[in-house]
């Protein structure tokens, strides 16, 4: 007598486990993430490369007093050319001072920052919002971190704070922009302004955007 013919059975239970743990992805190990990350530390890494020697931006035999404001204006144009990446490292080091100085603003911001990375631009499209019981379309939850920015930024102390640091660390590299005098240093015309340093910020900004365009069609 022939035996009957096997047949497949599927584990409910397993089916349901490996669903949930597919839905379950952390938005951090999204590749769109990663993707960003690989390139804000590449052009972070290129970017201090060329940094020039803080022996030469603190030369004190460099120093002069300005005769006009003609003059002060092109050696601040011409230093910031050569020493960009040393003077945003230095409005960098004021906001990170005012930040660490006052520990609120600076976990505001940090929650504030973090609600755009995983509640919207590294979200998996195909997991919606979910608050209180309550599903969020992306519109909505884009408009909520809208309001809650600028909630943040113009009606509480870290928008002053910010734009204090700014202020102090545009002030510094502008007083020392004007008293350095630029004829010792050797500007590659070939070069473009805004190479380097300050190339990641609209290279990592894009890629943001791209990438969360992509996530969210």
């Amino acid at each position: 007598m022939s035996s009957s013919p096997t047949l497949p059975i599927s584990s409910p239970l397993a089916n349901h486990s490996s669903t949930v743990s597919s839905q379950s992805q952390s938005p951090i190990a999204t590749p769109a993430l990663r993707s960003f990350i690989s390139r804000l530390t590449t052009s972070l890494r290129h970017g201090f490369s060329q940094r020039r020697p803080w022996t030469e931006l603190l030369d004190r035999n460099s120093m002069s007093k300005p005769e006009s404001l003609a003059e002060a204006y092109s050696r601040i144009r011409k230093n910031f050319n050569y020493f960009r990446v040393n003077y945003v490292t230095l409005i960098a080091i004021a906001l990170a001072l005012s930040l660490i100085t006052h520990p609120f603003s600076l976990l505001v911001l940090i929650g504030l920052l973090a609600s755009w990375f995983f509640l919207y631009l590294f979200r998996p499209s195909d997991q919606p919002l979910v608050l209180f019981g309550r599903t969020f379309s992306d519109r909505e939850t884009l408009g909520i971190l809208v309001v809650l920015t600028v909630f943040v930024i113009f009606l509480t102390t870290v928008g002053s704070l910010l734009i204090s640091a700014l202020m102090i660390g545009s002030a510094i590299v502008c007083a020392h922009g004007a008293f350095r005098v630029p004829e010792d240093l050797f500007l590659d015309d070939q070069e473009p302004a805004n190479a380097g340093f300050l190339s990641f910020l609209g290279g990592a900004a894009s890629s943001a955007a791209a990438s969360a365009a992509a996530s969210h069609v």
